[in-house]
């Protein structure tokens, strides 16, 4: 050490300026390492104590916000960095900040939709709006959620179609998937029927779906009546529901209810109507009504 600053002492001034910048520079350069490593380590301990408290459905959003704050404080790291070299190097930072000022403007008013994907990500993404593997329709697409990120979402339809959505154009999410969902199912049966004992097998076949092994775990409750929901064109409409947990099963119950009733209905000789039309002919001055020639309307033999 001794030896060091014998020789730092025998250069001239200029010399020593530039030593002086030189070290500063290097133990700037070392902090803003150390720096970047302990935000690094505390963000993936935070992490992990989030993924522990939140548990495994919420690992995904936990992630990505990870990597969002350790995106943020590199920048910020970095860009302080970035203005103590250029004082050290004898770089006024006021004029360089103004004319990043002015760009920056510039470039805000050429990429306002580009930065408004970026904070509503960040703030979908903070809310817990979406998760990846959610079920969502974002107003016009629908979709499995396959990735998210602070610019875009992206879903995987029903036919195996990828949908990209900006986070910039969101502005409903409705969450299909998220804690539980209701199964709802609405029959109609026809006008001659009873409606009671319409209602009596639906309570039968969800009995049974209950308990099924393989659709009984994933029913929360027992099949929920409604009641009578519309009195339609050629059919009495019956309304009924499911709470199924977990919700992407909604579907899979749905459908598996629907081939259950059918069935059950089938032998119970309950008509599930299709569509009727009736042909009426008027009446005469005298209020009969005559037959209706079908004369003519019929192939001929």
């Amino acid at each position: 050490m001794n030896t060091v600053l014998h020789y730092f002492n025998q250069l001239d001034a200029d010399a020593k300026l530039a030593v002086t910048h030189g070290v500063r520079i290097v133990l700037i350069l070392i902090a803003a390492s150390v720096l970047q490593g302990v935000a690094s380590r505390f963000i993936r301990t935070f992490r992990a104590f989030l993924e522990r408290r939140r548990g495994p459905d919420q690992q995904a959003r936990v992630q990505t916000l990870g990597r969002v704050f350790r995106y943020i404080a590199a920048v910020v790291i970095w860009l302080v960095t970035g203005m103590l070299l250029l004082g050290e190097l004898g770089i006024s930072v006021a004029p360089v900040l103004a004319t990043a000022g002015v760009a920056g403007i510039a470039i805000g008013f050429g990429a306002q939709s580009l930065i408004k994907d970026y904070f509503n990500g960040f703030f979908l993404l903070l809310e817990d709006q979406i998760r990846q593997g959610d079920i969502v329709d974002t107003g016009g697409q629908a979709g499995l959620v396959e990735e998210m990120t602070l610019r875009y979402v992206r879903m995987r339809n029903f036919d195996g179609h990828v949908i990209f959505v900006p986070n910039g154009e969101i502005k409903v999410v409705k969450n299909l998937t998220r804690d539980f969902a209701q199964a709802v199912v609405r029959v109609g049966i026809a006008y001659r029927e009873d409606v009671d004992e319409a209602f009596a097998v639906m309570k039968e076949v969800g009995k049974e779906m209950r308990e099924d092994p393989v659709f009984g775990p994933n029913l929360a409750a027992d099949v929920e009546i409604i009641g009578v929901d519309e009195w339609g064109d050629s059919s009495v409409n019956l309304i009924c529901r499911f709470k199924v947990v977990p919700p992407i099963q909604q579907w899979s119950v749905r459908r598996e209810f629907l081939r259950r009733l059918k069935k059950a209905y089938d032998a119970r000789g309950i008509e599930i109507p299709f569509p009727h039309l009736t042909v009426y002919a008027g009446e005469l001055k005298d209020g009969s009504a005559p037959a209706f020639n079908v004369k003519g309307l019929l192939p001929s033999q």
